[in-house]
C-alpha cells in the first residue's frame, strides 16, 4: 500500500494505492469508494484484499475538502446518534455526487497515466454512500467504467434530481448491487424503483437483498456479518473477473 496525492478541481485528495504483491503490472484498475465513516484500517483492509486478487486499487479519501481528521470508530458512530449528527454537519456540506464525480474525473486521469494500470475499462465499487457514488460513476463516465458494484448502498432511487437511478439510460457497465434487509436507505420500494430503471434501460444487472443490517461488510462495524461479507467478496470478484479479466 502507498499513499498518493491526486490534484482535483477543489484541491488535493489523499488517496491510497494497492498493488498485487505477486507478479508485475500492468493490472486492471478498480476505484473503491469509502463508506460514511471514512478512511480507517477496516477500509484499508478491503483495498489490500482486492489487490491480492490481481487488481490495482485506488481508494480516495472523499472527505478531503473538510481537512484532516482522525480515523473514526465505526462502533461509536453507529451507536451514538449525536455523534452521527456532528459528523454529518462536519462532512455533508463538503461532499455530494456532483463533487465526487468531479473528483472521479481526476481519479480516472491518474489511472490513465499510471504505468501499472492496464489500458481499457475500469471497475468501481463502493460501500454505503460509496455505493451510491459507484453507481453514479457508472452513469457519469459510461465510456470508462465496465463494472460497478455497490454494497449496502444508500439512496439509489429517490425523488432527488441527482438520484442514481436517473442515470440508468447512460450506463454501459455491468452492475451488481446488494442491499441489506434491515436498511432504511434500501427499502423494497427503492429496490424495485431502481431495478425497474435498470431493466428499462437494458442495463446488465443483478440487484439483491442480503439478510443483514446496513454496514455488514466493514469489519469494525457493529453490524458486520462475516458470512455476508464473504458472499460480497464472491460476488464482487465474479463481477470483476467477468469484465476486467485480471492477470
Amino acid at each position: 500500500m502507498s499513499r498518493v496525492e491526486i490534484t482535483t478541481a477543489d484541491g488535493i485528495c489523499p488517496s491510497y494505492v494497492f498493488r498485487p504483491a505477486v507478479g508485475g503490472g500492468p493490472w486492471p484498475a478498480v476505484i473503491m469508494y469509502m463508506d460514511g465513516v471514512g478512511i480507517r484500517p477496516a477500509m484499508l483492509d478491503l483495498g489490500v484484499r482486492l489487490a491480492k486478487s490481481g487488481y490495482f486499487v485506488l481508494l480516495p479519501d472523499l472527505f478531503y475538502r473538510s481537512g484532516p481528521y482522525e480515523a473514526m470508530d465505526a462502533r461509536a458512530v453507529f451507536g451514538d446518534p449525536e455523534l452521527r449528527k456532528r459528523l454529518s454537519e462536519k462532512f455533508s456540506s463538503h461532499i455530494s455526487p456532483a463533487k465526487v464525480m468531479s473528483d472521479t474525473g481526476a481519479f480516472l486521469d491518474y489511472l490513465a497515466a499510471e504505468p501499472d494500470v492496464k489500458a481499457g475499462g475500469v471497475g468501481v465499487t463502493g460501500y454505503c454512500m460509496g455505493g451510491r457514488m459507484a453507481v453514479t460513476a457508472a452513469g457519469t463516465f459510461p465510456e470508462r467504467f465496465v463494472a460497478a458494484a455497490a454494497f449496502h448502498p444508500s439512496a439509489l432511487a429517490t425523488d432527488a434530481p441527482d438520484s442514481p437511478h436517473l442515470l440508468a439510460p447512460k450506463m454501459k457497465a455491468r452492475l451488481y448491487v446488494a442491499g441489506a434487509s434491515e436498511d432504511a436507505w434500501f427499502t423494497d420500494e427503492m429496490k424495485q424503483r431502481f431495478e425497474q430503471a435498470l431493466a428499462e434501460a437494458n442495463v446488465e444487472h443483478v440487484v439483491e437483498t442480503y439478510s443483514a443490517k446496513h454496514g455488514w461488510v466493514l469489519s469494525d462495524a457493529p453490524t458486520y456479518d462475516a458470512a455476508c461479507c464473504e458472499r460480497h467478496w464472491r460476488e464482487l470478484l465474479s463481477l470483476l473477473e467477468a469484465t476486467l479479466a485480471p492477470r
